[in-house]
């Protein structure tokens, strides 16, 4: 009889062991049935970005334009990014190496991201969301056990925010309509949001060429796995600009938290090289 017992354990062990390390993920699969759905019912064609188009926008944003190289270019409908082996900052203060994918799309403000990394052989993954103007951090492990899923009204206003600071990497997201510009000098335009009764607004610095290099916010609360929320500001930093067909894009993404004790680089402080396409 015990060598039974230890028989079915070591069996199911070996089961959970090989459940692990196989690659199918119901999160992933989740990930990506939610971006080829919006993707289905994207148009195709958005025509081309033209210099009419971009008058109206503050001073440092048309410099933009014609910075990266975007006028005559098809308009995008929806950007993907991803980012391997990147280092990202626990609320405890631990380092992880995790893997990232995301995906926002133009004419809606929304915007889904997976994040994967193993630890002591345990999958853990992450998959953010925010349609219909509902936001959703969604933390799982072992592939099925849902760790935490956080919502409300702060987390829809954060991933808000988010796709406003991230708008400028796929740039047909500065012309549409429920988006506001307002000039604040020659490397400095605010930024202002409104979605489904939801508003978040942000400060986005250029320097002297019309490069983007921050984009600040105070509309985005810091919340940690178990809830806990802390006031503090957040931005998001693009540098180390390179030619990808013909258009100049940010090779380093990072995130920051603004904290009174100092800033931290929570996201991509080892400057991991984004990859970024448009459809």
């Amino acid at each position: 009889m015990m060598w039974t017992v230890v028989l079915i354990i070591c069996v199911l062990l070996g089961a959970v062991f090989l459940y692990f390390k196989v690659p199918y993920s119901p999160t992933k699969v989740q990930f990506n049935n939610m971006i080829n759905e919006r993707i289905s019912i994207t148009a195709t064609n958005a025509g081309f970005f033209t210099e009419v188009e971009i008058a109206d926008l503050p001073l440092p944003v048309q410099k933009y334009f014609h910075y990266c190289g975007y006028l005559g270019t098809p308009k995008m409908l929806y950007m993907k990014a991803s980012l391997v082996s990147v280092d990202f900052v626990m609320p405890d203060g631990k380092k992880i190496k995790i893997d990232y994918k995301q995906a926002n799309f133009v004419t809606k403000p929304e915007r889904f991201a997976y994040i994967s990394f193993s630890k002591h052989g345990m999958p853990f993954e992450g998959l953010d969301s925010f349609v219909d103007g509902k936001g959703s951090l969604k933390g799982i492990s072992a592939k099925d056990m849902v760790m935490f899923n956080q919502q409300g009204k702060k987390i829809d206003q954060a991933c808000l925010v988010t796709w406003l600071a991230e708008s400028m990497m796929f740039p047909n997201a500065v012309l549409q309509d429920f988006l506001t510009w307002e000039y604040v000098d020659d490397t400095h335009v605010k930024a202002s949001i409104s979605w489904q009764g939801i508003t978040a607004e942000g400060i986005f610095t250029f320097d002297e060429n019309g490069e983007l290099k921050y984009f600040r916010t105070k509309d985005r609360v810091a919340t940690d796995m178990g809830g806990s929320e802390r006031i503090a500001e957040w931005s998001a930093a693009y540098s180390e600009y390179h030619l990808v067909d013909g258009i100049l894009q940010p090779k380093v993404i990072q995130s920051i938290w603004h904290h009174p004790e100092g800033d931290c680089v929570y996201f991509n402080e080892n400057k991991a090289p984004v990859s970024i396409s448009f459809k």
